[in-house]
């Protein structure tokens, strides 16, 4: 497959995009701001700009999506204009944005009857994780499509599994972010508290980077913390909408995820005080003031 799509060319789907480039794939990408900085996207990272989401996908052999919420996934995928009504019948359509396990489901149904092969296959690894090609993918959808798309998957990631039918993707990327929860505020309380205790911060996470208490988070985005970098890697309003998704998943299972629902109420609040739009790194702001 080498005539790709590609929706959404945001912090972590363009640079996804690029690395397809490199494989030796003709990527046409599809893009709300596009228009604003074709240009630049085109000469950083080999795609074709395309003006419409037919454009981009009528002719590819494989689509990938990488958008921000639900409802963007369910536009461009069933609205006027959208990929299944423009995708060729035998192409392949990859959801890599997290999203509702319900509604990657329901994409896979609906591509079914259009003779498209969905996928949900979302990621963890932030934009350092999309830069460096280095990402986790959790694949849900039929084996056979899944070993379609790996070689293309692999040129974004890692660690790629294939974890069930529709939506097991989706519901493994939830488990992921409920670790990441408890990670993420684990480290920032921990600097929090290094730093009351007159502690080096840096060499907190040195120290305890090498032992039974490390996490990426705190090896990658503590540091982050100590330079000031609240730059998005992964946005904290994504990260709210994340943790939307599990609570609700988890209420349909009648399941109540105490240390998750502790994290989104701390996020919550940072949104609330415009800090929305920065990194997950930034909680550390909320202990500050």
């Amino acid at each position: 497959m080498k005539q790709i799509a590609w929706i959404g060319m945001g912090v972590m789907g363009a640079p996804m995009a690029g690395h397809l480039v490199k494989a030796g794939c003709r990527v046409a990408a599809y893009s709300r701001s596009l228009s604003q900085n074709a240009p630049e996207m085109e000469r950083t990272y080999g795609v074709e700009a395309k003006s419409t989401i037919r454009e981009a996908v009528e002719d590819a052999d494989c689509i990938f999506v990488m958008v921000g919420y639900p409802r963007d996934v369910e536009e461009v995928f069933l609205g006027p204009g959208g990929i299944l009504e423009h995708a060729k019948p035998g192409a392949y359509a990859v959801d890599m944005t997290t999203s509702s396990p319900a509604l990657a489901a329901r994409l896979y149904e609906e591509g079914k009857k259009r003779g498209i092969h969905v996928l949900d296959a979302p990621v963890s690894g932030g934009d350092t994780g999309a830069k460096n090609a280095a990402l986790t993918i959790m694949a849900g959808g039929d084996p056979e499509d899944f070993q379609a798309v790996l070689p293309l998957l692999s040129s974004m990631g890692k660690t790629i599994s294939h974890m069930g039918p529709a939506g097991a993707g989706q519901h493994t990327k939830c488990c992921n972010q409920i670790c990441i929860a408890g990670a993420a505020a684990g480290y920032t309380e921990a600097l929090v508290y290094a730093q009351k205790a007159g502690l080096d911060p840096q060499k907190v996470i040195d120290a305890v980077g090498g032992g039974s208490g490390t996490s990426w988070q705190l090896v990658n985005m503590g540091p982050r913390v100590l330079r000031g970098d609240f730059a998005p890697g992964f946005f904290i309003k994504h990260f709210i909408k994340d943790m939307e998704i599990i609570q609700e998943e988890s209420e349909s299972f009648g399941v109540t995820l105490e240390m998750l629902e502790t994290v989104l109420a701390l996020y919550q609040e940072m949104a609330d005080m415009g800090y929305e739009n920065e990194g997950t790194q930034a909680l550390i702001k909320y202990y500050r003031q």
